[in-house]
C-alpha cells in the first residue's frame, strides 16, 4: 500500500512515522507548503518527498492523510473522493457548516472512505469509560463532567484561523461525549471567558469557556476548556450513575494537587501536550485507518459523526455569542435548498 500524507507540521510528522513502520504500508509520498520540511522528514524516514499536492495524485496512491491546515481540508477531501481515494483527515472537515456539508456530499456522491481523526475513540481509558456506560455498571447515568486544558496558549497568528475555542479543542470533548455515552446532545448552553492574553480578544475569541449539554435521555453534561492551564495538560471525564462512578485521565501524570491531608501526591511528571498524552491512540487510529482501506473493519468516525460534532460545537458558539440557549434542531444538518 502506497500512502500520500499531505502536511509534516507536528501532527503530520507522527502520522507518517507510524505508517512508515506499518508491516502493510510500503512506502509513503510526503509533501507540505513547505516543500524543505516535507523533504527532510522524508529523509529521515527513508520515503520520497513530492514537491507540491498535484504529485500526491498524479504518481500514485492507494490512500490520502490530510494534515494540514484546517483551511484546506475540505477541498482536499473532494480531491481525493473525486479520485476514488481512501481518505484519513485530522479534524474538522471545514469551520464552518456549508464547507463540511459540501464535502460530505462529495464523499457520498464519489462513495469513497473518509475517516475522521478523533484520536480520544481509541484511547483505552475512554474506551473503558463507554464500556463501563453500555455494560450498566454505573446504572442510569445522570452527570457526565469533561474537560481539556492546555498547558499553554497556541502562537497569536493561529488563533484567527483555529475556528475557536469551542469548534477547536472541545469539540473532541464533544465528539467522545457522544461516543461514550450513545446519546445524542438535544440542547446547549455556552459561555466564556477572554480575561487571559489580549490575543484571544483580538482574535474574537475566548481562553476559557464551559457549555452545560442536554442529553436525549435528560443525561446533564458540562464540558470546560482551557488554554492557560499552568500545572500541565489535564485532559479528563466524569461519568456518574446512580450505580457507580468512573473518571478517564485520572493516573500519576494527571497535573492536579490534592489539598486532603491523605490525598495523592502531585505528578513528578505532568503531561505536557496532546501529542504525549494521546500517542498510543493516535498511533492506533492510523492502524485502524490501514484495516479500513483494506476491508478488514469498518470505519470507526466517518464524516457524519464530525459533522455531528461540529453541530454542537457550532451550537455552543451561537450559545456564547447570543447569551442563550440553543436547541440542536437550530443548526442544519444537511444542505439546505436554494431557489431563485
Amino acid at each position: 500500500m502506497r500512502i500520500g500524507v499531505i502536511g509534516t507540521g507536528r501532527i503530520g510528522t507522527l502520522h507518517a512515522r507510524t505508517l512508515s513502520r506499518h508491516r502493510e504500508v510500503g512506502s509513503l509520498i510526503l509533501t507540505d507548503v513547505d516543500p524543505a520540511r516535507a523533504q527532510e522528514l522524508a529523509y529521515r524516514l527513508g520515503e520520497t518527498a513530492a514537491p507540491g499536492v498535484d504529485e500526491i495524485f498524479t504518481w500514485g496512491v492507494d490512500a490520502v492523510v490530510i494534515t494540514t491546515a484546517t483551511a484546506a481540508h475540505a477541498e482536499l477531501i473532494g480531491r481525493a473522493a473525486r479520485s476514488g481515494l481512501p481518505v484519513f483527515c485530522e479534524k474538522p472537515i471545514a469551520l464552518d457548516l456549508p464547507g463540511t456539508l459540501h464535502a460530505l456530499t462529495e464523499v457520498e456522491t464519489a462513495d469513497t472512505i473518509l475517516q475522521m481523526g478523533f484520536q480520544r475513540r481509541f484511547d483505552t481509558g475512554y474506551a473503558g469509560a463507554r464500556e463501563a456506560v453500555r455494560s450498566g455498571r454505573l446504572g442510569r447515568l445522570h452527570t457526565v463532567r469533561a474537560m481539556t486544558c492546555d498547558q499553554s496558549p497556541p502562537p497569536a497568528e493561529w488563533l484567527p484561523l483555529s475556528g475557536g475555542l469551542f469548534r477547536d479543542t472541545l469539540i473532541h470533548d464533544i465528539d467522545v461525549l457522544r461516543w461514550v455515552t450513545g446519546r445524542e446532545v438535544v440542547d446547549v448552553y455556552a459561555t466564556g471567558s477572554d480575561a487571559g492574553p489580549a490575543m484571544f480578544r483580538e482574535a474574537g475569541d475566548v481562553d476559557t469557556g464551559a457549555a452545560l449539554l442536554t442529553l436525549e435521555d435528560g443525561t446533564l453534561a458540562t464540558a470546560t476548556a482551557t488554554r492557560l492551564n499552568g500545572a500541565g495538560y489535564d485532559v479528563r471525564m466524569e461519568l456518574a450513575g446512580e450505580r457507580d462512578t468512573v473518571v478517564v485521565g485520572l493516573d500519576d501524570r494527571t497535573p492536579v494537587a490534592s489539598t486532603e491531608p491523605t490525598g495523592p501526591p502531585p505528578a513528578l511528571r505532568p503531561w505536557t501536550g496532546f501529542l504525549e498524552r494521546f500517542g498510543p491512540a493516535y498511533e492506533a487510529e492510523l492502524n485502524a485507518f490501514v484495516e479500513v482501506v483494506r476491508g478488514e473493519r469498518p470505519n470507526p468516525c466517518d464524516g457524519h459523526e464530525a459533522l455531528q460534532a461540529l453541530r454542537i460545537a457550532e451550537a455552543c458558539e451561537v450559545s456564547r455569542r447570543e447569551r442563550r440557549p440553543v436547541r440542536l434542531t437550530e443548526i442544519p444538518d444537511r444542505v439546505q435548498p436554494s431557489y431563485g
